[in-house]
């Protein structure tokens, strides 16, 4: 367990706020930039919303991700993050989420609440812009 934990936190900025969506894509955008495959990433934040973890859940192909609560929140659960912010890149570099992203959002939406970690946000991340659901009112 504690092999895991330092690779959840390694490399990461010491304290760290992440308060908004653009915070959010300060931290995945050099992730994300120029990938050919779908990638969906954890952020992990603490109760004053610092960043504690960071990690990458799923590797996917051109145009999907699988992502499955379960393995979203192993870590955070871990981590012992008071939130989370998901985020996943289109390498299309359209921003407009998916039939499939809104459903993976409102299961990682649901699994949070019962869990009592918070889903905070969701981003959709290309080279030079993102979509946030919370922003469009979709979370």
């Amino acid at each position: 367990m504690i092999t895991s934990l330092r690779v959840v936190r390694s490399g990461l900025p010491s304290r760290r706020i992440i308060r908004s969506a653009e915070d959010a894509y300060r931290v995945l955008c050099p992730l994300a930039r120029g990938l050919d495959r779908e990638h969906f990433w954890r952020l992990d934040l603490d109760s004053r919303r610092r960043l504690i973890g960071c990690e990458l859940v799923s590797v996917g192909s051109l145009d999907a991700s699988i992502v499955h609560p379960r393995e979203v929140f192993k870590g955070a659960l871990l981590n012992n993050a008071h939130s989370v912010m998901v985020g996943h890149n289109h390498p299309s570099q359209d921003t407009r989420p998916s039939a499939e992203d809104r459903q993976v959002t409102r299961q990682l939406q649901l699994a949070g609440c019962l869990l009592g970690v918070e889903l905070a946000d969701h981003l959709i991340v290309t080279d030079d812009r993102y979509f946030s659901f919370k922003k469009a009112r979709l979370l």
